[in-house]
């Protein structure tokens, strides 16, 4: 039986959703040994994978059950109770040609950040950018909306078949001393949200201009490769 769970994650505790071969510390080798100690020996697949130190509250993965495993109820505590950084929030029967990757149609982050330096308690949950523009940030942010080639807005060492993607919205708001941005599209390349996000607030900060931004974006000339920091960034809904 094919399932479908939601998990969070604290992304601090781990080198990236992916599994590697220079490093157990992964989502995808935490979640796969905890199934293992279950005699589950399926590998798990996510909706999209998360750099080192980005978080997740609605990560959608999918994995196959034995046929002795019927109650999903007493699977989630079972493992709820082995992992740590790492909570499944639900476990749903799927059908068996269910693809948490291919068959998902918006993905949703969100971005904090605060204009105070964090305490060391929120150090690894929020990022940090000193006063800015609201205003500017909220234009800079509208340019990325709608269909556009991110060819200049990622990360390489990836191959993607295409890097035109689609964003439905782009937005900012603001709560009490927090911050966020929030990115929905129908998909994202490796490392695109935190380099929008790392240009969009270079505009607010008045380091960069929104017409160079713009020339950026339609894949005229690269000024700005930069990442915003992991920590600030969470994987926050996936729809099917």
């Amino acid at each position: 039986m094919r399932v479908k769970a939601v998990v969070a994650y604290d992304g601090s505790y781990f080198e990236g959703f992916q599994r590697q071969t220079r490093t157990q510390q992964t989502v995808t080798t935490t979640i796969e040994k905890a199934l293992q100690s279950l005699q589950i020996d399926s590998s798990i697949t996510g909706s999209g994978r998360t750099d080192a130190g980005v978080h997740a509250t609605g990560q959608i993965i999918h994995f196959d059950l034995p046929y002795y495993w019927r109650d999903l109820q007493k699977l989630r505590h079972a493992l709820n109770r082995r992992l740590d950084a790492v909570a499944f929030k639900h476990i749903t029967p799927v059908s068996d040609d269910f693809h948490a990757r291919f068959d998902a149609k918006v993905r949703v982050y969100r971005y904090l950040f605060k204009t105070v330096k964090p305490t060391v308690f929120e150090r690894n949950y929020l990022s940090y950018y000193s006063d800015f523009d609201p205003k500017i940030l909220t234009k800079a942010l509208s340019l990325f909306e709608g269909k556009h080639d991110f060819a200049h807005f990622h990360k390489t060492g990836a191959d993607p078949h295409t890097t035109r993607r689609h964003i439905y919205q782009s937005c900012y708001r603001s709560f009490s001393a927090y911050h966020a941005i929030y990115f929905k599209a129908n998909g994202f390349l490796r490392s695109q949200v935190r380099m929008m996000v790392e240009a969009a607030m270079q505009c607010a900060q008045k380091q960069m201009t929104l017409k160079e931004l713009e020339t950026q974006l339609a894949c005229k000339e690269r000024y700005i490769t930069d990442l915003a920091p992991g920590s600030g960034l969470y994987l926050a809904r996936v729809l099917y």
